[in-house]
């Protein structure tokens, strides 16, 4: 973890895969964190319903991450959601549009500490995470995806670009709302 304050710290987390390991390593690498876990969508379902998270870290195949992204979106509960076989432009646009604040390849899980700690100050600050995520992780996606990937749906992404440099207006306005203070992250 970088020096200073750490965002992790005391948050409670989901965090839902269906396998063991990544939910093992997961809980080793945010140990600063309270880190509840599920391996199956209707446990995962019934907790997000049940309890109040800061954080849920979604994996979209094995446990319908989409789905439970919609729930948590419900539940106020920001969501990051962490992929290996996922990893497409189709999923990572569909997880914006159903509320995800990041989107991360498994690949980059040995970095979740740095990545998270950076999502959630950002997230603090009144900064766009998603901002963040692109200018860290932009060259993987276009590596990945391939330069042009963009070009399929540049509607989508030109609209997101210009909404997503809003984001530090309307979350200082949410954080002065009563109703919104200190319901997590």
């Amino acid at each position: 973890m970088a020096e200073g304050k750490s965002y992790l710290k005391g948050k409670r987390i989901l965090a839902v895969d269906d396998e063991e390991d990544v939910l093992e390593t997961i809980e080793d690498i945010l140990d600063e964190a309270e880190i509840d876990t599920a391996r199956d969508y209707e446990t995962a379902s019934r907790k997000i319903r049940k309890n109040r998270y800061d954080l849920a870290i979604l994996d979209i195949m094995g446990v319908n991450g989409l789905t439970l992204l919609e729930e948590a979106a419900k539940q106020n509960i920001p969501a990051v959601m962490l992929t290996a076989h996922a990893i497409n432009p189709e999923t990572l646009m569909e997880s914006i549009r159903k509320g995800a604040i990041s989107y991360l390849p498994k690949e980059s899980l040995a970095d979740l500490e740095e990545l998270l700690e950076s999502l959630l100050g950002a997230h603090e600050r009144g900064e766009p995470p998603w901002k963040f995520l692109f200018e860290k992780l932009g060259s993987y996606f276009d590596e990945r995806f391939g330069a042009d990937w963009k070009e399929k749906d540049k509607e989508f992404w030109s609209e997101f670009s210009r909404t997503y440099q809003i984001g530090k207006g309307i979350q200082q306005r949410l954080m002065n709302d009563k109703r919104i203070r200190g319901m997590g992250v």
